[in-house]
């Protein structure tokens, strides 16, 4: 039988190899990337001094509140991101460890990941003005809606473009302003039928939109979860499904209605 003393060198020979590993491992690059609460900005406002929203065609109204589109801040593709990196972020209530292919194709550059998310976003405004303009029966050949926001890509603002379109050319119907004067955000895909979809990050955009002062967050319906797990108490998350749904939800808080509630 081995001596104590035998046991002990060879147990401490042994956890080297392990405790090199470790060490190694600490500093390789892993499959994962960082996320974060990123910028918001006032789709009824200006972006480095230029009208998110310029509409031409149809008389449009002066408005007050905010409506405004959430990011998140990620890692990008080719960036290094080590154990201590994710163990970091992992405990954190701002951060959020993804894996790196739930964000970004396999395979792509930093510059083709960029340039995919500006091909999304411009398609994202395309639904967005014909998804506004149908739900107030303008004609799309008289109503010219050019929207400008550098800097920002991927599909996520459509919705909050299309309410910006409504609340200019419409409000709530009776010239009065369809955020109620409130500093409203929000996330979610749109289509040209106005049907609003899922997202990512939601967790997150709460905290972006409670930072920047939103009281009223707008969130895809089966993302209330997620949006309830990064919201404070401040912030009010409305769920909605469709154009015509976050319209009336918006009307109904601003008239004393019944509101929906993740």
């Amino acid at each position: 039988m081995l001596s104590r003393l035998t046991r002990t060198r060879a147990l401490l020979l042994s956890a080297l190899p392990v405790a090199a590993l470790l060490a190694a491992a600490g500093f390789a690059p892993l499959p994962y990337v960082i996320a974060q609460p990123g910028d918001t900005a006032d789709v009824l406002g200006e972006h480095k001094g230029t009208p998110v929203i310029s509409i031409a065609g149809a008389p449009v109204r002066e408005t007050t509140g905010a409506l405004r589109m959430t990011t998140i801040f990620a890692t990008g593709p080719e960036a290094d991101v080590d154990l201590g990196d994710v163990t970091d972020s992992w405990f954190r209530d701002d951060r959020a460890v993804l894996p790196r292919d739930s964000v970004y194709p396999a395979g792509q550059s930093t510059k083709e990941v960029a340039e995919h998310n500006l091909a999304d976003m411009a398609e994202s405004q395309h639904d967005a003005t014909r998804a506004a303009l149908s739900y107030l029966g303008e004609d799309p050949e008289k109503v010219k809606v050019t929207l400008r926001l550098a800097d920002v890509g991927g599909p996520s603002a459509g919705l909050l473009f299309s309410l910006g379109i409504v609340d200019k050319l419409d409000g709530n119907g009776s010239g009065g302003d369809l955020t109620g004067g409130r500093n409203v955000a929000g996330t979610g895909t749109i289509t040209a039928d106005g049907e609003i979809g899922a997202v990512g990050g939601v967790a997150l955009k709460t905290q972006a939109a409670e930072r920047d002062g939103a009281t009223v967050f707008l969130v895809p319906k089966g993302e209330c979860a997620d949006a309830e797990a990064g919201a404070g108490d401040g912030l009010r998350l409305i769920p909605v499904t469709t154009l015509k749904g976050a319209v009336d939800s918006l009307r109904a808080l601003d008239e004393g209605g019944k509101v929906p509630s993740c």
